[in-house]
């Protein structure tokens, strides 16, 4: 289809670089350049993430996976506390 158009400066200056660039003739650029504009590049509608808060007995910062190590370094530090303590710690 035929049709006379008129463009503003800057946007025929952006239509020739990309004539230029990518080696098309002006009614190519302008219908690749009108296809995109068109085209439905909005993008779709997403669900909205939400975050459940919840209330929780650990603090903020606190990290759940090391959890067990802060466990077993505190029953190492018990049981060598309870053997230096005891009256037979040198001997079976």
């Amino acid at each position: 289809m035929r049709t006379t158009v008129t463009l503003d400066d800057d946007v025929l200056r952006a239509l020739r670089k990309v004539m230029r660039s990518e080696d098309k003739s002006f009614r190519q650029a302008l219908n690749d350049a009108l296809r995109r504009g068109l085209s439905d590049a909005r993008p779709k509608k997403r669900r909205r993430f939400r975050v459940i808060p919840h209330s929780s007995p650990f603090c903020a910062g606190i990290d759940l996976g090391r959890l067990n190590q802060l466990v077993d370094e505190l029953e190492a530090e018990a049981f060598v506390a309870q053997a230096t303590s005891s009256p037979n710690h040198g001997h079976p």
